[in-house]
């Protein structure tokens, strides 16, 4: 399978060899990943995502602009020629499980018991289940059961 391409010219790593410092620091600020979740959502135009997420005027330029850059989202005239449009790549779209698992994160530990929010659902209108990382043979893994090896 062919691997998604991210351009990083510029970017500076935090932890050159670690994966997850790499991600952060390519999608990791807040409004990046609310920008990625809109696109997956249908946010297409500068104004769906400033009014979905609020964000300044400044600070929205500027994250599309890095996310472009990077390879996340793709950026055409839209056809009336009146405006940009912007929708994910392969590598943008790569991050819907990243996503799934903040919002499951979310359900789980950032409201209260009855509060109200937002749920995902599949094409059958079904929520989706839990999103658990499972070893080669299918069992659970959590941190007691897996380690972090440096490959050369």
């Amino acid at each position: 399978m062919t691997q998604p391409e991210i351009r990083a010219d510029g970017v500076s790593w935090t932890d050159p060899a670690c994966p997850v410092a790499r991600t952060l620091d390519l999608v990791g600020d807040r409004w990046s990943l609310l920008i990625v979740r809109d696109a997956m959502d249908g946010a297409r135009a500068f104004t769906d995502f400033q009014q979905r997420t609020g964000i300044a005027r400044n600070i929205l330029t500027d994250r599309l602009r890095r996310l472009t850059e990077r390879g996340i989202l793709d950026r055409r005239t839209a056809p009336s020629g009146k405006r940009q449009v912007y929708s994910l790549t392969p590598a943008g779209r790569d991050l819907f499980t990243v996503v799934v698992a903040l919002r499951q994160w979310g359900e789980r530990h950032a409201f209260t018991a009855g509060e109200a929010h937002s749920v995902l659902l599949d094409h059958r209108g079904h929520q989706l289940p839990e999103l658990r990382p499972t070893n080669s043979c299918g069992a659970l893994m959590d941190p007691d059961t897996t380690s972090v090896r440096r490959e050369p």
